[in-house]
C-alpha cells in the first residue's frame, strides 16, 4: 500500500482584539483589512511568562471585510483561515515579507465593555 502524503494550512483562534481593525489600500487598487489577534498560550508556555501571543490577521475578501470592520478593540472573537508568508514592497522600495493569518471567517464572541 502507498503511503499518501498528507498536509493542511486551517487555523482557527478565539482572542481579543488588540487594536481597531485598519483598512490599507495598496498601489493594486486592492483593499486588505488587518487587525491583531492577542490569543492565550496553552499551558504550560514554552517560556516562563509568557502566557499570550499577539498574531497578525489580514482579511481580503469583502463580505469579510464589512463584517471585521465593525469589530473594536478589546471584543473577543473567532477567526479561521490559513497561515499566509506575504510579500509587499516599502515606500523607500525595499521588499518585505511578514507572516500573517489570512481570515477567511470571523464572528463577535463577546462584545468589549464600555466605558
Amino acid at each position: 500500500m502507498e503511503e499518501q502524503e498528507l498536509s493542511a494550512n486551517e487555523v482557527r483562534l478565539v482572542g481579543r482584539l488588540s487594536n481597531e481593525p485598519t483598512a490599507i489600500d495598496l498601489p493594486s487598487g486592492d483593499v486588505v483589512l488587518t487587525l491583531r489577534l492577542v490569543v492565550d498560550r496553552p499551558p504550560p508556555a514554552v517560556r516562563p511568562g509568557a502566557r499570550v501571543d499577539a498574531l497578525e490577521c489580514a482579511v481580503w475578501a469583502r463580505g469579510v471585510q464589512r463584517n471585521a470592520a465593525k469589530w473594536r478593540r478589546g471584543d473577543v472573537v473567532e477567526v479561521s483561515g490559513a497561515i499566509r508568508r506575504r510579500f509587499f514592497r516599502t515606500g523607500s522600495g525595499g521588499a518585505q515579507s511578514r507572516v500573517e493569518v489570512e481570515v477567511q471567517r470571523g464572528r463577535v464572541i463577546r462584545r468589549a465593555e464600555t466605558a
